[in-house]
């Protein structure tokens, strides 16, 4: 596979899965947890809301993501919320997370990947056309 495929592939998956978890375990709550975890870090009372906007804020992300607009600055922020979201999660809510306190192993393999994508793969490709 060139690095132009690579690069467009792991784009698409990466999107998908701001997207996955966006709109569905959030928006449409076909994960209930992560409502729990909202509730249990920001309050019960307005913690559908704010998963909702959570979710959302995710689903504007996976756009983000797939328009490679600023890519730079996408793959930094994607790196900055991953981190701190599963910090947050690993101290204070590590019983609702899927896998415990593994997630974390899971959300630095993410981070490990867009910063892969982005500053690499991303990297090689405009210094091959450039």
């Amino acid at each position: 596979m060139s690095n132009k495929n690579l690069y467009l592939a792991l784009n698409l998956l990466i999107s998908v899965v701001w997207l996955a978890n966006g709109l569905f375990c959030k928006v449409l709550n076909l994960v209930p947890r992560h409502e729990q975890i909202v509730a249990r870090i920001l309050g019960e009372e307005y913690s559908r809301p704010l998963t909702i906007l959570i979710g959302l804020s995710e689903v504007v992300m996976s756009v983000w993501v797939f328009s490679k607009f600023k890519s730079k600055l996408n793959a930094i922020t994607q790196i900055l919320v991953v981190a701190l979201m599963n910090t947050l999660e690993f101290i204070l809510v590590p019983d609702l997370l899927l896998w415990g306190r593994l997630n974390f192993l899971f959300a630095l393999l993410f981070i490990g990947l867009v910063n892969y994508n982005e500053f690499v793969l991303n990297k090689k490709l405009k210094s091959q056309t450039a």
